[in-house]
């Protein structure tokens, strides 16, 4: 799996995450520490970065950020491997530099088979859209919104780059009618294509000054 990690760090840097038994530096804590505590200034950050401040935008893009990233890593792993991570809150640490985005490391990594990709990924966020849900009042409707829209746009990345047929049957069992994002927007995959995806929620990014419309977003076809 370590050749695997090396392969997706070629792919971009949401599918970027160093691993072994000591962090790349300091400052890293795992992500049930964010979802807790820290949830409220991270928020605010990503509040101040975005120019929404520290409200239900902020909140939902923070969330969106998250699921692009989790989603890149079991995409990735999937299609190249055929196992994904454990990526349970506890199993992955971030910090949030000065300048970019927040940054992932995996503390020597355990691995599931690939099928337990949506349990996993699904389980880490469950317990950060309950928190968000609280604290600032995102609909669920939008975080669900916004975990499928992340699951495509990371696959989009992937399929571009690497052979992903593992990939798009997981996406696609994920998105389907009776899968657990099921309702959340319609899916397309066409072989030579690529694939598209019309949700049926919005982010909420369009509050942001200047943020417009997401490509996929339910308001650009209303």
């Amino acid at each position: 799996m370590d050749e695997v990690l090396g392969q997706l760090a070629a792919v971009g840097p949401f599918f970027t995450v160093p691993y072994g038994k000591e962090p790349p530096g300091p400052g890293f804590r795992p992500l049930s520490q964010l979802y807790g505590a820290q949830l409220g200034p991270y928020v605010t950050e990503v509040g101040r970065r975005i120019g929404s401040g520290p409200g239900r935008v902020a909140a939902s893009t923070a969330q969106l950020g998250m699921a692009s990233r989790l989603w890149s890593l079991g995409l990735g792993c999937t299609a190249l491997a055929g196992r994904v991570p454990d990526l349970g809150p506890d199993r992955v640490w971030w910090r949030l530099p000065g300048a970019g985005s927040l940054q992932l490391w995996l503390p020597e990594p355990e691995y599931l088979p690939a099928g337990s990709l949506g349990d996993n990924v699904l389980g880490n966020l469950d317990v950060l859209d309950a928190a968000l849900r609280e604290r600032y009042g995102v609909s669920p409707k939008v975080l669900r919104g916004n975990t499928a829209s992340a699951l495509v746009g990371a696959l989009r990345v992937l399929i571009d780059r690497v052979p992903g047929g593992a990939a798009v049957e997981a996406a696609a069992a994920l998105l389907a009618d009776g899968g657990p994002l099921g309702g959340t927007g319609t899916f397309i995959h066409e072989e030579g294509l690529g694939v598209a995806f019309v949700r049926r929620s919005c982010c909420l990014y369009y509050k942001v000054p200047g943020g417009g419309f997401c490509g996929d977003c339910v308001l650009r076809t209303r």
